[in-house]
């Protein structure tokens, strides 16, 4: 099988995978890719390779996995057709002609961290907040209903996406939405910026500019994802932290 492999201490697991007949591709032809390491080694080779299924790995060096996640089995289990494949929705904000996706969350913020966003806020076309003052708002696919939502609403959700206001003066709902909600945002004071997931990408917004938030029809394919994101693994990390 080939594979582009992607992240940190490549050599850890580079013997393993030659064990099960799985073969680094330099160029065009992969079939799959490989990503080693944490969170952020899944969201960039989504961003980089979009339309290759993923099998995220823990780097096991950086971060311990219990006895059910280790490189040996994930790949073992993966080859022998064990893993289940997830279909992870893909969100996009568009602003202008720009156009900025991720599968945790797309972010707008203050551009000064010295100074609130103002903005308003429809949802399908119907007004929701004439006029919200904070550090900006999130919206999340179920993927990303445990990263920064979380951290705002300490809540998660199974379905639909969530939208979640981040320290505003006023007593806005966070939401969780159908699937199919359009979202958008006005400046009405700024600037801002549109980020997503851990693209050091980003769009800048001026006072006026509407940014459009939705999920996509494209998922990502991530193989056992359910155990990537293991909560067993998550406390031995947090020990050794």
């Amino acid at each position: 099988m080939k594979i582009k492999l992607l992240g940190k201490n490549l050599n850890d697991i580079r013997p393993i995978l030659a064990r099960y007949g799985m073969e680094e591709c330099a160029g065009d032809g992969a079939e799959l890719v490989v990503a080693h390491g944490g969170d952020g080694a899944l969201l960039g080779a989504q961003r980089d390779y979009p339309h290759l299924p993923k099998l995220p790995l823990r780097d096991a060096a950086t971060a311990p996995t219990c006895p059910e996640h280790t490189a040996e089995k994930i790949i073992g289990a993966f080859r022998r057709g064990e893993l289940p494949l997830c279909h992870a929705p893909v969100l996009e904000a568009v602003c202008r002609d720009e156009v900025i996706r991720g599968i945790n969350d797309l972010v707008i913020h203050s551009l000064e961290y010295v100074s609130a966003l103002r903005y308003r806020v429809s949802i399908d076309g119907e007004l929701y907040a004439r006029e919200v003052v904070g550090d900006g708002l999130c919206f999340s696919g179920v993927h990303g209903s445990s990263a920064y939502y979380r951290s705002i609403t300490r809540g998660i959700f199974k379905v639909g996406v969530g939208l979640a206001f981040s320290n505003s003066t006023e007593v806005v709902d966070h939401l969780v939405l159908p699937e199919t909600s359009v979202v958008t945002v006005e400046i009405l004071r700024g600037p801002g910026v549109v980020m997503a997931d851990n693209d050091p990408r980003k769009i800048l917004l001026d006072v006026g500019e509407k940014v459009t938030f939705r999920q996509t029809a494209e998922t990502a394919e991530i193989w056992n994802l359910d155990g990537f994101m293991c909560s067993a693994c998550r406390t031995l990390r947090h020990r050794r932290n």
